[in-house]
């Protein structure tokens, strides 16, 4: 019997519509192949041009078609020259994240023997790590909603147990899976800033909670200004790392920068 999925197809941005649609078009291959599934993708459109166009940047019918789908297939949004009028860009995907709870952004990074990469790998080192951005709360909890004035602004980081609970399991099960492919030593590093934040605090105990409920994995700690450093010194150390949001979006590009 065939499943029959429906994609949503952000195409985004920028350079989004060119590399969305060789994408779409090899999916459609892949799924013409197969006696098993079938792929149907519905275009739904957001983003910085649709908001220079309309003024809106996430049509609620787009919102729906992502609501009802099996996948959402989503490229670059945004344009530097397009803004909100409090200044800020367009990131519907970001609205995303926060509606469907999508709490889990995955962001592998590999440099396999030989591969390119701006490090000196000494002989014969490879890159295998796998960094888990919790993506609906963190410093981002405000966006759009921060308080402005004449002399000082704030914006407030959130982090909530249910949250933090979801996306532990998630990175101890990733590690699990990873010691079991053989492409990890079973390994979750948690990077936060405890030295400093309560939040931060708040976090690493809900971490160690959850490692104390899966001892057949390692657990560790690392301070996010000490992980930059040690992604660039040793990045072959790391397995997998799970952090709050604003560290992720920080350090996942760093990540993409070392392949």
């Amino acid at each position: 019997m065939t499943q029959d999925f429906e994609i949503a197809v952000f195409e985004g941005d920028g350079i989004g519509p060119e590399i969305t649609s060789p994408t779409v078009a090899l999916l459609e291959r892949l799924a013409g192949a197969s006696n098993s599934y079938a792929l149907r993708f519905t275009p739904a459109p957001a983003g910085a041009r649709h908001y220079a166009e309309t003024g809106e940047s996430l049509p609620q019918a787009s919102m729906d078609i992502a609501r009802r789908a099996d996948a959402i297939l989503l490229s670059a949004m945004g344009l530097p020259d397009v803004r909100y009028a409090d200044g800020t860009e367009i990131s519907p995907q970001i609205d995303l994240r926060k509606a469907l709870t999508l709490f889990a952004g995955v962001r592998p990074v590999r440099v396999r023997v030989g591969q390119h990469t701006p490090l000196d790998l000494p002989p014969g080192r490879e890159i295998d790590f796998v960094l888990i951005r919790e993506s609906t709360e963190g410093l981002f909890h405000t966006q759009g909603r921060g308080k402005v004035t004449k002399d000082a602004a704030r914006e407030t980081l959130l982090i909530t147990r249910d949250i933090s609970e979801k996306l532990f399991r998630f990175a101890f099960d990733m590690a699990r899976a990873r010691k079991a492919a053989g492409r990890g030593p079973g390994i979750v590093t948690c990077v936060d800033k405890a030295n400093v934040f309560r939040a931060f605090a708040f976090f690493r105990e809900i971490f160690d909670a959850e490692a104390a409920r899966n001892l057949d994995l390692g657990a560790t700690h690392a301070y996010v200004d000490a992980t930059a450093l040690w992604m660039v010194q040793k990045p072959w150390e790391f397995d997998v790392m799970v952090t709050e949001n604003m560290f992720g979006d920080i350090l996942s590009d760093l990540g993409a920068g070392l392949m």
